[in-house]
């Protein structure tokens, strides 16, 4: 079991969540689509072989994004990863992925 943390500028945070619910993220024992999300800034600087999608080469940009955590199966970790990158906005989106212990469902 892995806990996907990402981060989503505010246009695109529904399709994004929507994408990895389809894909096999946001399981909880009985319920389905979890998620926990929380509005911050990041912060970043596109180099010269960038392709930014929001901000210019060379100028640091800072962003309101929301940060979006959701359990994934291990059974479902590579289509929840391809699921990111085709949903995601960003030429790189940043996004954490962290092994868990499998939770014991009460449901």
């Amino acid at each position: 079991m892995y806990k996907l943390v990402v981060f989503i500028p505010d246009a695109s945070k529904e399709l994004v969540k929507n994408a990895l619910f389809a894909a096999g993220a946001g399981s909880l024992g009985a319920y389905r689509q979890c998620s926990w999300e929380c509005l911050g800034t990041g912060q970043f600087m596109p180099n010269e072989s960038a392709n930014p999608y929001i901000g210019r080469t060379g100028v640091i940009e800072r962003v309101s994004e929301w940060r979006v955590e959701m359990l994934v199966p291990d059974s479902t970790v590579d289509a929840v990863k391809e699921a990111l990158y085709l949903a995601h906005p960003y030429e790189e989106p940043a996004f954490d992925l962290f092994v868990v212990e499998e939770p014991s469902p009460r449901s």
